[in-house]
């Protein structure tokens, strides 16, 4: 099968009520820490309001030749607790904004890992990896900071109005015209921030997503001299991340200087207007003064309320990529009665696998891959599946494992339709060989327990010496704790082959799939595996997919395929004198003389 990984493109935005629902997901569990940080928040914005009103005292209390001193230490004292409540504030909202962003990177990585196989085939994993980091980073600023600042600037913006209005309303008046003025020029910039920022995210995923792509054939890339080509296509992908990116900071840096723009043009009209009534006696001087105070004191709460503004439009292109991963198709959690059996002695015998006229294709509009597939395989014993490139071998093992769901028919195991097991159980009862043999990124040792983490290190030696891993252990440095590399480079195909036919044996599977388990084996480690294979079959269910037919010309049933059907069944001498197509397979390989 060969699909292509793609981003996922038919994605469509929140809407604004979609998105703030989304965030409170993410708020919920931390709101009482954001009510503490918003409450420190207020308290520190308390002593900024009293600013002013003392400064008109003490211009009052200088004209009258009262003492200040009393005053000043008062003041003094309420800046200081209010600067160090507001400092504590801070540090708990950047504990609770990195809990929020904890919390969403493990949800996503959860769900993620359970993505169905189709899902996983459509969608590239450098698109999917940068919701992890770079989209839920965004969160640490729109979840608590934003929340926080959007409330307490507008307390605060409130509270100095009210100020205002206590000290002159002809004079607020004329600021609040001004700020609307302003205000609501910047507020059309908002959309703007906001197609920006989310078009640059999507430009970061399309960077993991080349990144991923040249790392995960990074010989090849080499060897084909394409580093220039690649180099061009992640950089084509950084210039527009950067185009969108500074796109973004230009009108945030329009909307962010909107505010101080409203002030001083406020300051100019209040001191025109403030000083004509301080003229007219209409005002004391020290009004005037102290509603000069409170204007300038109204920069920190509107920018408070920009800042909340920008960073919900920054955030809302993330939270709306971070939503959309929660719509993709997912497997079921496994439940607690699900237990994973841990020893062989606890479960039964080798399993049966049957399929009834199973059909199955990978996508609407694609060709059949099966089409009423039908074969009966009792237990214990090998069963060889043979054919063509794309006849539907390594579709069989996948629709086993519930990899795919068929389209049509029934597969039974143990008699038991697979869709009525619970995956858990369906899984642990089978080892499962593929075809490119992946190893992970760790130990040799990490590798071999990967299925089976209780494995003893008897059972690891069995393997070993099973698969012939015990002279390649030996000559290891570290011996089973050497790091094998970046998916196992630092082994050969064969023994990366050999590593996870071991990882499949170790887990004392009922039924063992094993799909092209020796394409890269040599001829010795090929019949040393091969004797291993008949001696599990003895006890096991083997399932074997092959293009070699050396390795299974000795199995007790083979079933040919061709075109997603079922060609013919029986041992290697039935086939070679009653199917032609497999007779002209054995041919072709040298198994028989050519007829």
């Amino acid at each position: 099968m060969n699909t292509a990984s793609a981003p996922m493109t038919d994605e469509t935005s929140l809407s604004a009520r979609e998105t703030v629902k989304a965030l409170y997901t993410y708020v919920r569990p931390h709101r009482w820490a954001v009510a503490l940080g918003l409450l420190c928040a207020l308290v520190g914005a308390a002593g900024g309001l009293l600013q002013p009103l003392v400064t008109k005292t003490l211009v009052d209390r200088l004209a009258t030749g009262e003492t200040i001193a009393g005053i000043l230490i008062a003041l003094t004292a309420v800046v200081v607790l209010g600067t160090a409540v507001e400092a504590y504030g801070a540090y708990v909202l950047e504990r609770t904004a990195e809990s929020v962003v904890l919390a969403a990177r493990r949800t996503l990585v959860g769900r993620l890992l359970r993505l169905r196989i189709a899902e996983w085939e459509r969608i590239s994993p450098g698109d999917l990896m940068s919701r992890v980091t770079s989209d839920t980073t965004l969160l640490r600023a729109v979840s608590t900071q934003a929340v926080v600042a959007a409330a307490s600037g507008a307390v605060a913006l409130v509270a100095a109005i009210v100020m205002m209005a206590f000290l002159d309303v002809v004079l607020l008046s004329v600021t609040l015209g001004v700020v609307v003025l302003v205000g609501g020029a910047a507020a059309l910039m908002m959309p703007k921030i906001a197609r920006a920022t989310e078009r640059s995210q999507q430009a970061v995923g399309e960077i993991s997503t080349a990144l991923e792509r040249a790392f995960g054939a990074f010989r090849t890339v080499k060897a084909s001299g394409a580093e220039e080509r690649e180099t061009a296509r992640v950089d084509a992908a950084a210039r527009r991340a950067w185009r969108h990116g500074v796109t973004s900071a230009k009108w945030e840096s329009v909307a962010g200087s909107a505010d101080e723009l409203a002030v001083q043009l406020a300051f100019l009209a209040v001191l025109a207007v403030g000083g004509v009534r301080v003229a007219s006696g209409e005002i004391p001087v020290s009004t005037l003064i102290a509603f000069l105070l409170y204007l300038f004191y109204l920069i920190e709460p509107v920018a408070k309320l920009v800042d909340a503004v920008s960073h919900y439009q920054e955030g809302a292109a993330a939270i709306s990529r971070i939503a959309h991963v929660e719509c993709l198709s997912t497997e079921p959690l496994a439940r607690q009665t699900d237990a994973v059996p841990r020893q062989r002695a606890t479960v039964p015998g080798p399993a049966s696998v049957r399929f009834e006229d199973v059909s199955f294709r990978y996508r609407p509009g694609l060709p059949s891959t099966h089409q009423q597939v039908s074969f009966e395989v009792p237990g214990a014993g090998m069963t060889a599946f043979v054919g063509p490139s794309g006849a539907g071998k390594s579709t069989v093992f996948a629709l086993i494992q519930r990899f795919y769901e068929a389209t049509g028919g029934r597969i039974l195991v143990d008699g038991k339709d697979v869709r009525d097991w619970s995956l858990p159980e369906l899984r642990s009862a089978i080892g499962y060989v593929e075809q490119d043999a992946p190893v992970l990124a760790g130990t040799l040792r990490e590798n071999l327990v990967f299925a089976t983490p209780g494995a003893t290190d008897d059972d690891i030696r069995d393997v070993l010496a099973r698969t012939k891993l015990d002279t390649l252990v030996e000559r290891l440095y570290h011996g089973l704790d050497t790091p094998v590399g970046h998916r196992g480079s630092q082994l050969s195909g064969g023994e990366r082959q050999r590593v996870a036919i071991a990882r499949a044996l170790l887990r004392r599977p009922r039924l063992l799939l094993l799909d092209e388990a020796t394409s890269q084996l040599d001829a010795v480690n090929e019949l040393a595996l091969r004797d291993v294979v008949a001696e599990l079959a003895r006890e096991t269910t083997v399932l074997v997919a092959a293009h070699r037919l050396s390795t299974v010309t000795g199995a007790d049933r083979i079933v040919v395929m061709e075109t997603g059907r079922v060609r013919s069944v029986g041992t290697h001498e039935e086939l070679v004198a009653q199917d032609r197509l497999y007779a002209q397979l054995a041919a072709t390989q040298l198994l028989t003389p050519a007829r």
